[in-house]
């Protein structure tokens, strides 16, 4: 069976007619950031932010479109909210049925609404993301050795890649190919090394331009927590872009985050970073876990010879001048690199080398931390601190 093409989705869509305009949704200008994979499309449909819920019925009008199209294995509709032009910036994105909450800490605040982060994750006991204040300082390999030290420890374990402009989790873990369909809505995650993981990376080509705006990207993480049959799991970390965007403040105020872990390198301008991200974390009332200083040292293979290249030690003195746990320092090692490039993270091909050791032992650590945590009171609802 050939597999659906982008022309073709357009085509379905133009049949669909926006009943306020008379239009239909594309000539209205109402679709964008059209992805197909293999069968898999994904597409946002874009109103005034006062039609909001009463556009629900054009989205499912829309969705059905493009199922009935021969070669579609699945349709992922999200309905996105703009500002109106002067207005202020609303950030809200909706999709079937849902709308975002911004977090703020307004006194009316409805009980259905306070409980509604609990729905998207129902079988998972913890929450771990893992962030930084910059990119380039190993934060994925990080999650993913992680994971599977986790894993090795008979821990029930899942990794969100919540990076939807630069996914690389799917490669890192050596997994390719498409997600299976539970039903009608729900999709089945991939799963290698005893981890189940989620991507966008699953569902778009990997050389693919993901050109979508913040409540698109925000509606897209949403999805893949509330549409996914994650089952029951321990622990779900889940890999943040780098920075304080969109992605982060997602799931700072729409998931019930246990903890958060920071990586860094041991130079200042990362340094930098992580005291924005800490801020940023404590901001919202996520737990800051820990510090990891990834690329911490080098040790020459050939003579054992020890060098600092990036420095040593800045994140743990940062870690201590903030107040938060220091986790545990990661070398800088080819192996390391190549492993992961691979999709063979050094947890599972190296057990028994130190560098899979120093993963375990921190992975150890954030399995306490997580478990105390969640056996304690649990953390009050997010709040945006405006500073």
């Amino acid at each position: 069976m050939a597999s659906v093409t982008k022309d073709q989705v357009l085509a379905a869509l133009a049949d669909v007619l926006d009943p306020d305009s008379g239009q239909n949704v594309v000539d209205g200008g109402l679709i964008s950031g059209v992805v197909v994979r293999d069968g898999n499309v994904g597409f946002a449909l874009e109103v005034d932010p006062a039609q909001g819920a009463a556009k629900e019925p054009l989205r499912k009008a829309c969705e059905t479109a493009v199922e009935r199209l021969s070669g579609v294995l699945s349709v992922t509709a999200v309905l996105t909210a703009e500002r109106p032009a002067g207005g202020q910036p609303q950030g809200h994105a909706q999709g079937h049925g849902h709308a975002h909450d911004h977090g703020h800490a307004h006194g009316g605040q409805s009980q259905a609404r306070a409980q509604q982060p609990d729905q998207l994750l129902p079988g998972v006991k913890s929450v771990i993301a893992i962030a930084s204040g910059k990119g380039g300082v190993g934060k994925s390999t990080t999650a993913v050795n992680l994971a599977t030290a986790m894993a090795a420890q008979n821990v029930r374990v899942g990794l969100l890649d919540c990076d939807i402009y630069g996914p690389s989790i799917p490669r890192m873990l050596n997994l390719s190919g498409q997600p299976e369909m539970v039903g009608e809505r729900t999709l089945r995650p991939m799963a290698n090394y005893g981890i189940k993981c989620m991507s966008i990376g699953f569902l778009v080509a990997e050389d693919t331009a993901m050109i979508w705006r913040g409540p698109m990207v925000m509606q897209a993480l949403e999805q893949m927590m509330r549409d996914v049959d994650w089952g029951e799991l321990d622990v779900l970390l889940c890999d943040l872009p780098p920075g304080t965007g969109d992605a982060q403040l997602t799931m700072a105020q729409r998931v019930p985050l246990t903890g958060a872990v920071i990586v860094s390198t041991p130079q200042d301008i990362a340094l930098l970073d992580v005291t924005r991200g800490i801020n940023m974390f404590q901001q919202v009332n996520v737990p800051i876990f820990g510090v990891v200083e990834n690329m911490s040292y080098y040790v020459c293979p050939e003579c054992g010879h020890r060098a600092e290249l990036f420095h040593h030690g800045g994140a743990r003195e940062t870690a201590l001048r903030l107040g938060v746990d220091f986790l545990g320092e990661i070398p800088l090692d080819l192996e390391i690199r190549t492993t992961s490039d691979s999709g063979r993270p050094i947890v599972v091909t190296r057990p028994e080398s130190p560098h899979a050791e120093s993963y375990r032992q921190i992975a150890a650590g954030l399995i306490d931390k997580a478990t105390s945590a969640v056996s304690g009171a649990g953390r009050a609802q997010p709040r945006i601190v405006m500073m």
